[in-house]
């Protein structure tokens, strides 16, 4: 498959989805939403694709949604069409990893992108900001939900109303990012952690994915419930013999994603 708005790559169980309208600087617009939702609807179910790295360039993630393609549109042109809600989050329902790589600017829509993923490894040179309010706007993609759960109320609120950007240092310590890696380490580190992730037994990397993500939605006890149900369920797996017979034995396991 070849797209005008984004590069992928396939390489030792890692899709690599990269967005590329440099003149732009990466900004999101519904063609490349689009383009975005067709290669995940195609991962989703190809084997050879176990986990994927979601990036920019070194000089920007995505500085947000394309304001050209919105900024002519009225209340019931973007209430009628779904604007945004319709295919810009699929990589919310995408049931394998996603990392997002962060170099540069992820501002607004790019900021938001980047939290859909499942974590962020983020370079050195990395801003972060919903920068909404200055264009008469607030986020529409998670701004303001999916930014309050990672940050908490009072940073959320200092960034969603004053538009200020976040350098990376402040962003892991509220807890944006998983971690900080130098600006040319980015890619390396990024497709390390997922070539770890994809070698591993997918019943269990998906379930583990699904009983984190439950915690955000559902009380202490009720994760609880679901984390043990799904530990349960894996006894029923072949990599679970495996993956412990090999522990026993000193050896790598080889699992088969039964």
């Amino acid at each position: 498959m070849s797209f005008e708005n984004i590069q992928i790559s396939v390489d030792q169980g890692v899709g690599v989805i990269t967005l590329h309208r440099p003149k732009a600087m990466n900004a999101l617009c519904s063609p490349l939403m689009d383009e975005l939702t067709q290669v995940l609807d195609d991962w989703e179910h190809n084997s050879d694709v176990r986990a994927v790295v979601v990036t920019g360039n070194e000089k920007v993630f995505a500085a947000g949604a394309d304001i050209k393609e919105m900024q002519s549109k009225t209340f019931v042109d973007v209430h009628t069409e779904n604007f945004i809600t319709a295919g810009w989050e699929r990589i919310t329902t995408f049931r394998k990893p996603v990392i997002a790589a962060v170099a540069g600017y992820a501002l607004g829509g790019g900021c938001e992108l980047a939290m859909m993923c499942d974590f962020i490894i983020a370079a050195d040179n990395a801003q972060f900001g919903q920068p909404e309010i200055k264009l008469g706007i607030i986020p529409g993609a998670g701004g303001t939900q999916r930014l309050t759960r990672a940050i908490g109320k009072a940073k959320a609120m200092d960034l969603c109303l004053t538009g200020r950007n976040m350098a990376v240092e402040e962003a892991e310590r509220a807890g944006l990012v998983a971690r900080v890696v130098p600006v040319d380490d980015l890619m390396d580190e990024a497709l390390k952690a997922a070539r770890s992730i994809a070698s591993y037994s997918m019943p269990s990397v998906m379930l583990a994915k699904d009983s984190i993500n439950s915690a955000l939605n559902t009380s202490l006890s009720e994760g609880m419930m679901i984390e043990r149900r799904m530990f349960h369920s894996l006894f029923a797996t072949d990599d679970q013999k495996e993956g412990m017979q090999a522990f026993v034995d000193k050896r790598k396991p080889a699992f088969k994603d039964k």
